[in-house]
Parts: structure tokens; sequence; C-alpha cells
């Protein structure tokens, strides 16, 4: 099934792999707030078991250096995409009122990214994330 919408995570490549992890589920959680449409509804097996509901489409894992990942943060935000970020000071923080603070603190050219989370129309997410490579 293709959607209408695309939902990309884009995370800086020289990070250690916990680093990856920890920054693509902490930007996916922001995006969950995009839209109501983004995410489904809850799961239940077979036994009764009821589980969160997850987005109701794939999210696509970019890998960038630091400069495509200031390129891509630029086109999203003059394109007014949704979307999550995290910055390298946030790695030092231990809570949410610093996190924000931290980024607060900073100009948006000049954000030290390490990852961006995007929601929006295929066609526009398409060319925020054009020229960056799916992680493997």
């Amino acid at each position: 099934m293709r959607f209408d919408t695309k939902i990309a995570v884009i995370v800086r490549s020289d990070l250690a792999d916990w680093q990856k992890l920890n920054v693509t589920a902490f930007l996916s959680s922001g995006l969950a707030h995009a839209t109501d449409e983004i995410v489904g509804k809850p799961y239940e097996d077979a036994s009764g078991n009821a589980y969160l509901p997850m987005f109701r489409e794939p999210v696509l894992v970019y890998a960038a250096d630091a400069p495509a990942l200031t390129r891509t943060h630029a086109r999203a935000l003059s394109r007014g995409l949704p979307m999550s970020l995290y910055t390298e000071e946030l790695f030092a923080t231990d809570n949410e009122d610093d996190n924000r603070a931290t980024v607060r603190a900073v100009e948006a050219d000049t954000l030290n990214l390490v990852g961006l989370a995007v929601y929006g129309p295929r066609g526009q997410v398409d060319k925020v994330t054009k020229g960056l490579r799916l992680h493997g």
C-alpha cells in the first residue's frame, strides 16, 4: 500500500549504535503527535491482551552526516513540515525541562543536530530527504 504521507527519521551516521537507536526512538515518539491520523488503532492478540497503537505507515530511517542533517532541517523548516529534533547536547541532560532549555538556547541554523524526524505529504518529505541514503 502506498501512503499519501511519509514518515522519515534521519540519524547522524557517526553516532554509537546505542545512540542511533535511542535518538530514533525519541524522534519517533515526537512524531506520534503530529496529527490524529498518524497513529492507527490499538492491537489485541487472540488471548485478549491489549497493545498500544503504532504508526499506521512505515518509518523510513536515513543516515546523514552533520552537513546533510543541517540541510535537511532547513528544507523541512522552509516547508513547514511537522518535525522532531535531537541535538548532541541532549545526551548530557537528564530531564525534559533541561532538554527544552538546551534547544531553546540555540538559533535554528546553529543547532548541533544528531537526528530529525519529519512527517508530511510524500512529495514534500521526498524533497526534504533528497540525497540521503537509507540507514543500513
